[in-house]
């Protein structure tokens, strides 16, 4: 089963202001909540390929240890990308880097809370170091670390120019 998607769903947010790695400082923070659907799961199965079926069937997930189905570890794990790519530092940022611990499963249904907050700054590289969380209610799921290259104010300006 593959989900269609129009333009306006999947055009990027104009409204979101790129922000430049001078403007950045250690201890921002920025989130965003996702609710995993049947119908997420099984769009990210058809786009990744990942048709495991602890993520897709009930009947088998349910003799596993999890006792049903689970979300796909790197569905949650994408939702950093969307708070990097969206909201802090934003648009214009490349991620570089990402390591990963998965804690505990994330259900269909579940309502995951992506939080990244800035540890380190390189001003000579303009990388930015990320301590990266999703949380289910007060359980972290996963947590890790993340290194993206953020334009200057300068490099901004001349794209816009």
């Amino acid at each position: 089963m593959t989900a269609a998607f129009t333009p306006a769903e999947i055009a990027p947010q104009d409204h979101v202001a790129q922000i430049a790695f001078e403007d950045l400082s250690v201890g921002q923070t920025a989130e965003i909540r996702h609710e995993v659907s049947e119908d997420g799961v099984r769009t990210f199965a058809a786009l990744t390929g990942d048709t495991n079926p602890i993520h897709l069937s009930e009947a088998y997930a349910a003799n596993t240890r999890f006792g049903g189905r689970i979300a796909h570890g790197l569905y949650t794990a994408s939702l950093i990308s969307a708070v990097l790519g969206t909201r802090l530092p934003g648009p214009g940022a490349v991620y570089l880097s990402q390591t990963i611990k998965f804690r505990a499963p994330v259900r269909i249904g579940d309502v995951v809370t992506t939080q990244v907050e800035i540890t380190a700054l390189d001003p000579g590289r303009q990388r930015v170091t990320f301590f990266c969380t999703c949380s289910v209610g007060d359980k972290v799921v996963l947590d890790g670390e993340a290194q993206v290259l953020v334009p200057s104010r300068d490099e901004i300006e001349a794209e816009l120019a």
